[in-house]
């Protein structure tokens, strides 16, 4: 039976020494360069592809094949320099895989412990279980001009604003336009492996309780000061070995996430609309939060992923009313009631958690982000008449990009004469000119933005 992996679970599979396992070979190799294929050319998912790998591969393979899909994503227009420069000719369309191959190899001579021979002959060896022997010749002779010339590559690659800031031209620009003074952290932050962060089930233990079982696990951990549910693990580790995950005492979530259940506030007994729900993380923390003495309602429009809200509440044991429905048109039984609080996290460009999702980097276009606004706008008109007054809206993102943040509320608020800001007095983020914005930390949260809207009573 294999592990279960999720995409905090960024961990170091070497030993002591900084060599690999001897379990793991050519195979992985082989695996992530079709991941990164699947997601750089045919435009899909990284979770989803690596989610599709789980059966298909041991738990140590599977390991490889994440760190290495994760790491060539993140530093993906370096490593395609890299191989422009070493390649003759471009590779043609049916060798687009194998391009992907050679960006796996390169990755490993330059961002992993990974002895050189052993990235070498394993990569070599993936080209043959790929079905291109003819081609392994030439993935030898790239990988090993990139050992004899690593330094003078990489002083010319260097010199591109994509391959040393590791983002692509338009997102740098709009990260400057937005944050003049910080861009350089952000993308900095951006690019740095996440801390994986938990929260601790109030319903069931608390976070010093928790902490003493973490370190008779031997498993270091830090409270997350603000939070009272809050820790942070000294290394990231699979959740299978966190005390009493399968039973519900602990979750992922990055500290950032979690200040959404603090925003919000909602007091037992009160109803509450999680809009946009799956997978599940905001909802479980609304609920702990409260004592589990809420009428939520959870809802998502993709049915698929609301298994994973119900999945999520059972090992939480916490109860929730979960039903498919778009926040953008409310229809059925959960829109003919009112809340007293909402939670509306919205679709967006998630360019505040592209350390977990590098491959958001390379999905993302510049048209994305004005359709995104759309949808956005829609969802508030939508959901507001669903507040009752004197109710509260709390409005997130994980996006730095203001056309999805203050803007948005900018616009709502001018479109709403009965919605009012509510102050967010808290020392996390910055205040913005609406609601507060977190950019991403190095060792830290992620980024996110929260406005609290208020409906005047009538």
């Amino acid at each position: 039976m294999h592990a279960t992996w999720t995409a905090y679970d960024l961990v170091e599979f070497k030993d002591g020494k900084g060599t690999e396992r001897s379990a793991v070979g050519a195979g992985s190799r082989a695996a992530a360069a079709r991941v990164v294929h699947r997601v750089r050319d045919r435009g899909q998912s990284l979770t989803r592809v690596l989610q599709e790998r789980r059966d298909a591969q041991s738990p140590a393979d599977l390991a490889l094949t994440q760190e290495m899909s994760y790491g060539v994503l993140r530093m993906l227009p370096r490593l395609e320099a890299l191989a422009g420069r070493l390649l003759k000719h471009p590779l043609k369309a049916p060798d687009r895989d194998l391009e992907c191959l050679i960006l796996v190899g390169l990755y490993q001579l330059d961002a992993m412990a990974t002895p050189a021979h052993a990235a070498v002959s394993s990569t070599v060896a993936a080209a043959r279980l790929m079905g291109k022997p003819g081609k392994a010749a030439l993935v030898n002779a790239l990988l090993r001009r990139f050992q004899r010339e690593r330094e003078a590559l990489l002083e010319a690659v260097m010199q591109g604003p994509e391959a040393h800031w590791l983002f692509p031209a338009w997102l740098i620009e709009q990260l400057k336009d937005a944050w003049p003074e910080d861009w350089q952290d952000i993308l900095t932050a951006s690019n740095d492996r996440p801390p994986m962060a938990l929260r601790v089930n109030r319903t069931r233990t608390d976070a010093a309780s928790y902490l003493r079982q973490l370190a008779e696990a031997g498993i270091k951990a830090d409270p997350i000061p603000g939070l009272e549910a809050g820790l942070v693990l000294d290394v990231p580790r699979p959740t299978r070995e966190l005390p009493g995950f399968d039973a519900g005492l602990v979750s992922v979530q990055d500290s950032g996430a979690q200040l959404a259940a603090e925003l919000l506030d909602a007091q037992p007994g009160q109803r509450v609309l999680d809009a946009c729900a799956a997978p599940g993380g905001k909802s479980a923390a609304i609920l702990e939060r409260a004592g589990g003495a809420l009428d939520l309602v959870a809802i998502d429009s993709d049915a698929a992923r609301l298994e994973s809200v119900r999945s999520t509440l059972r090992r939480l044991g916490l109860a929730a009313k979960v039903a498919q429905g778009d926040a953008a048109d409310p229809r059925g039984d959960w829109a003919e009631t009112r809340y007293e609080r909402i939670l509306l996290d919205v679709p967006c460009s998630a360019t505040g958690v592209i350390r977990r999702h590098p491959d958001i980097k390379w999905l993302r276009r510049p048209t994305d982000i004005a359709t995104l606004g759309a949808v956005q706008a829609r969802m508030l008109d939508a959901v507001w008449p669903l507040l009752a007054d004197g109710g509260r809206l709390l409005y997130a993102t994980c996006s730095l990009l203001v056309e999805e943040n203050h803007l948005q509320i900018d616009a709502f608020l001018a479109r709403q004469p009965d919605a009012r800001e509510r102050a967010i007095a808290h020392a996390w983020g910055r205040a913005a000119p609406r609601g507060r914005q977190l950019l991403p930390t190095s060792g830290g949260h992620d980024g996110f933005f929260y406005a609290l809207l208020e409906k005047r009573s009538s």
